[in-house]
């Protein structure tokens, strides 16, 4: 019992993760990943469980990523404050609320986006439909006022540059971006404006919550699925045999979305930090010590998905991946982002006949996972 040391380069848990985080999970499903400076979690049993145990293993820790750079949120707190924080916002995006609200919309705007690209023959299918989905349709979700989608890019790409610096432990002395404060005076004139969701929230909370809790609103519902979205044309174009099975039985697209959103989750893990002195696996766990939990890790775990490797649409347990989390921390915007995904897929191969890579698209990333570039063509 003690300390499970694993030493494993950064560059091979960027580039090429799966084999090397089975190869811990095989051996040390509770690893201390010097590297990392903390524990890497790899099982799915343990991943799961860890994520119910807000009390043991908490996000509520100065270190964590997004509370420097937003603020307390949702995403930074447990317990009764958590749900303070989390409540305004959560019951927008409860599934019959989404489906009411959001999936005509979601459809149309897919549609209208690859519409813009039929007659080109060619797209990068990131930057043309993946990215402009998850920009638009978080824009109109959060309602802010005089806040275009180029706009809300800006301050996505600022907040994400902060959070990844953050979270891999980069020195940064002012690491609040300017954006922050942009997205603050838009929040005011939104809740002046009677906006619904942040007026509805700025009845609870303060106005640096309601900022903070935007804030993360927006970078979860624009990093999240542009990457699924991403990710789910890579797999679905190198593998024209599951491509074939869709076109026979359009039935399997939900199926299609959850074996992607679990082969290729775009968050690798989720951030931990221990209350107590815990035993996990035979591994002391000190008080205090940072805590990864491997979504990767646990979305492949053998014991549980039989063949994890592969991309399989008769998989019966697909949609128990942890891409989302689980406990009280679980993705408020799930299940948009499935419809998104969906939206986006069904939209790309019913109007481009032929669609196809042009070049190798390898998915990348430490902390957020996707190709930098999905470049197409098809038959116009």
């Amino acid at each position: 019992m003690g300390v499970h040391t694993v030493d494993v380069a950064l560059e091979d848990l960027e580039h090429d993760p799966h084999a090397v985080i089975g190869r811990i999970r095989e051996d040390h499903p509770v690893a201390w990943i010097p590297a990392l400076k903390g524990w890497l979690i790899t099982r799915r049993d343990l991943v799961r469980s860890m994520m119910r145990d807000a009390e043991t293993f908490t996000v509520d820790d100065p270190r964590f990523s997004t509370a420097q750079v937003l603020g307390p949120s949702m995403l930074s707190l447990d317990g009764p404050e958590h749900q303070r924080h989390r409540g305004p916002f959560a019951a927008a995006f409860r599934k019959p609320e989404v489906q009411r609200d959001f999936a005509d919309i979601v459809r149309s705007e897919a549609r209208r986006l690859v519409r813009g690209i039929a007659l080109n023959g060619e797209a990068e299918l990131r930057v043309d439909l993946a990215g402009p989905l998850a920009v638009n349709t978080i824009t109109t979700a959060l309602e802010l006022v005089d806040a275009d989608p180029a706009t809300v890019r800006g301050w996505y790409d600022d907040i994400v540059d902060a959070v990844i610096r953050t979270s891999t432990g980069q020195v940064v002395d002012d690491i609040r971006p300017a954006s922050v404060d942009h997205l603050a005076g838009h929040v005011r004139s939104s809740i002046d404006a009677g906006a619904s969701l942040v007026t509805a929230a700025a009845r609870t909370l303060t106005m640096e919550e309601v900022v903070s809790n935007t804030g993360v609103m927006m970078f979860g519902g624009i990093e999240t699925v542009e990457g699924s979205i991403a990710n789910a044309f890579v797999h679905l174009l190198t593998r024209p045999e599951v491509l074939s099975e869709l076109d026979a039985d359009p039935a399997l697209w939900t199926a299609a979305v959850e074996e992607s959103l679990r082969l290729e989750p775009s968050v690798v893990q989720v951030d931990r930090f221990a209350t107590r002195r815990v035993e996990v696996e035979g591994a002391i766990i000190e008080e205090g010590d940072f805590v990864m939990l491997s979504i990767a890790g646990a979305n492949r775990d053998p014991s549980f998905y039989p063949d994890p490797d592969t991309f399989d649409l008769h998989r019966e347990n697909a949609r128990t991946n942890l891409t989302f989390a689980q406990g009280p921390h679980v993705c408020v915007g799930m299940h948009l982002a499935r419809l998104e995904v969906r939206a986006a897929l069904e939209a790309a191969f019913t109007a481009l006949p032929g669609l196809t890579l042009t070049e190798p698209t390898p998915i990348t990333g430490l902390v957020f996972r996707k190709p930098v570039r999905v470049p197409v063509m098809w038959s116009v």
